[in-house]
């Protein structure tokens, strides 16, 4: 009989997913309401695209985008300034029994799906594909 616990890695568990959602919920409709008052962060539309959460729950990686994928090192400084507020109100929100660590980083997934856009798009791709 298989044992659960083997050496290959698995992916997130069910509870780092569903905290991780509602973290990204409640920081989403925090900048939709305007509730994080800074200069910055008020001039731009903001997406969390995805959240991910440490196995303890302890530190949570929110992926931002501003829209239009230009400015985002000045979103992320305005993020980091207002982190204690940030962590505070998530932690409320979420109700978990440690409020998490939080850190920003920027979104990739656009850009690298320009990169594999662009790479299929080109001309040696193309030639394999059409033999």
């Amino acid at each position: 009989m298989a044992n659960r616990r083997s050496d290959k890695p698995t992916g997130p568990s069910q509870r780092q997913l569903r905290v991780a959602e509602l973290i990204r919920h409640a920081l989403a409709q925090m900048l939709v309401r305007g509730e994080i008052h800074d200069d910055v962060l008020a001039a731009y539309l903001v997406t969390i695209p995805e959240v991910r959460m440490s196995p303890d729950l302890r530190l949570a990686t929110i992926y931002v985008m501003p829209l239009g994928g230009k400015d985002v090192q000045p979103v992320l400084a305005a993020l980091e300034r207002n982190k204690r507020y940030i962590r505070g109100e998530v932690a409320e929100a979420v109700n978990l029994k440690f409020a998490p660590d939080i850190r920003f980083l920027a979104d990739e997934a656009f850009e690298e799906a320009d990169r594999i856009d662009r790479l299929l798009a080109s001309d040696k791709v193309r030639r394999d594909i059409d033999k």
